[in-house]
Parts: C-alpha cells; structure tokens; sequence
C-alpha cells in the first residue's frame, strides 16, 4: 500500500502501469539523421512545405534593376503587383537595398526546389525577394548616398595612390542600407589589395568590396555616346556583352583600322556582330572575290561585291571595270556556258 492509501502503484486514481497508455513512438532514425535500421543512407534533402497565397494575392517575380545596369530576379508575394519602374525594396547581401521593377511575371504556382517547364529544363526560382514598395523617406536616402558616392570614389583614388597600386577606380555604390559600400575597378593584371581595403574599412567604417570589371564593363555602367551618335548599346539594350573579333569586320569588307571600328572603351564595337550573319547567308550567294568567270565578255575576275545593292564588280579582261546585277551576271554565266556546249 503507498503512503496515500493506494494499493495500486498506478497513481491516486488507482490506474496500474499495464492500463496506462503507451508512450508516444520515437521517430524513426531515417528522420534524425545518419544510417536507419535497414543500414540505408537517409535523405538529406529538406523537407519544403509550400503555403498556398490567400485568395486575391498576387505572386510574382520580379527583374529589378540597380545602378550601373544590374539587375537581379526577387520573388514578390502581396495584395497588389508590382508594376514597372516602381521603386521597392529587396533584400540584399546581408541587408536591403532599393531598385525599381524592370518587368514581372506571374508566379501562382510558384514549385520548391525547380520546376520543369518546356524542353524539361528546372527553372529555379529566386530566393531573395522584395520586401515591401519604397516610402518616400526610402527615396530621400537613396538621393543622399548617390551624392556621396562621388565623393567616396575620390577618397578611394588617393588611398590607391597612397598604396601605389595600379588600379582604375571606376565607380562607387553605397548599398541602400549602408552595410556595404562596392567599388569598380579595371587593371591590366590581379591586384593585391588587401592593405587597402582594410584602410578603407576604417575610413567609411562598413563592409567594403573591390571589384575588378573590364573595359567593356566599365562602358556598360558609366554608359556614353557610340560613333553613331546614339547612346552605347551595352548601355541601352544590350543584355549581354559577347566577344567580338578582328574576323567579323573582315568578313563585312569592314576597314581595319582599330580607329573605325572600336568603341568609346577602346574594344571592337558590338554593333559588328549585329549584320554578321547576313553577310554569312549573303556569301554564299554571292561569288567570292578573286574567282574568275567566263561571261559573254569572255574572262572577267570578280573584285567586289555589294549585299545592299545586290551587285557585282567585273573587271574584264582589257583592265576595265563594270558592275551588274547579281541576277544579270547568273544570267551571263549561263549563256556562256550553254554557248560552250553547242559550238563544235
């Protein structure tokens, strides 16, 4: 008997250990980590449970666009979508920053872990997202750190020279919440640059990054007028910059002269890729120049050849030089050819 007056050691109720429910069961090894009873390799991918948006949300994701042509893909989930040019906040590297929607798409099914779309290629949707649209005090700030940033780009020049290292700084971006403070640089070769960041660590006191871009890069975020006139196409359109080569113009009849043909950052201008494979398709149309044909002017050897104006330059054999038609010269070739076959 226990001291309470219970003959059963169940409890005051009188309940015995056999009556008393089992306990709950242990999760399975499988579920914790490491090897199960049957020897087997648990999975260790995560578990993603995915929250259905209440009726009337909007999900999408979003392209917004920084300074200097940057752009990034956010998820964005509210009452209301996002529409272009509206400036919003994201998050950022260890932070937040401010950009503006370039464009959006509709997400309602957004999938965890990749979606198979057409041709069966996973389509991973982006894990950063926009936090909330910009206030008006959200603006303000950005205005201040834009126009500081000139002067945290002539601070960094003379603690490059003071480091004498052979680097160009570009251009200087504040993060929107100041955590980081990003600097662009071109060099010929890699630069060790350690002592200066932490200099400027202690100079702008927050978290600093040294970029190294290329010349074309450079032209790409400061942007500039081409040789046509119009506003650089790496600055304006271009999504991506490809490589260009010394070939292209040559296949073109393009001049040489690296003054004529390279852009405002000293490289073969993009705009020679754009006519590139028109000329291809039109060569093989057209004769190659230095071929010789037999025309109802006898030999004649061709020296130029015009895609525009779909003409052909001959120079015939007493050194003068005429230009036809691409049609009238086939045309030419053939009577030759035929007249060939029924002389005797």
């Amino acid at each position: 008997m226990t001291p309470d007056g219970n003959t059963s050691p169940g409890g005051p109720s009188g309940e015995s250990r056999r009556d008393r429910p089992p306990p709950p069961a242990r999760p399975d090894r499988n579920d914790r980590g490491g090897k199960g009873r049957d020897g087997g390799k648990r999975d260790r991918r995560p578990t993603h449970i995915h929250v259905a948006p209440s009726e009337g949300s909007v999900h999408q994701i979003a392209q917004i666009q920084f300074k200097g042509v940057r752009s990034e893909f956010f998820l964005y989930h509210g009452d209301v979508g996002l529409r272009k040019n509206e400036h919003v906040v994201v998050e950022a590297d260890r932070g937040q920053d401010l950009g503006w929607v370039m464009r959006t798409s509709d997400a309602d099914a957004p999938c965890d872990g990749g979606c198979e779309h057409a041709g069966h290629h996973p389509v991973i949707p982006p894990e950063k997202r926009v936090i909330r649209r910009a206030a008006p005090a959200d603006m303000d700030r950005r205005i201040l750190l834009t126009e500081n940033e000139p002067e945290v780009r002539m601070k960094t020049r003379d603690l490059v020279l003071r480091h004498r290292l052979k680097m160009k700084v570009s251009e200087a971006e504040w993060q929107w919440d100041r955590n980081k403070l990003t600097v662009y640089f071109t060099a010929e070769k890699r630069v060790d640059f350690r002592a200066l960041v932490k200099e400027m660590a202690r100079t702008f006191k927050t978290r600093i990054e040294l970029r190294q871009i290329g010349v074309r890069d450079e032209a790409k975020r400061l942007g500039g007028i081409g040789r046509c006139g119009r506003e650089l196409c790496c600055r304006l359109w271009l999504p991506e910059i490809e490589p260009v080569t010394l070939q292209l113009a040559k296949d073109q009849g393009l001049s040489l002269n690296p003054a004529q043909i390279s852009g405002a950052c000293g490289r073969l201008m993009s705009c020679l890729r754009y006519e590139h494979e028109a000329y291809l398709q039109a060569r093989k149309r057209f004769p190659k120049v230095g071929t010789k044909l037999r025309t109802v002017n006898g030999e004649e050897e061709v020296t130029e050849w015009d895609m525009f104006r779909d003409t052909v330059t001959l120079r015939q054999p007493d050194a003068s030089v005429r230009t036809v038609p691409l049609g009238v010269l086939k045309s030419e070739t053939l009577k030759s050819r035929l007249k060939r076959k029924t002389t005797p």
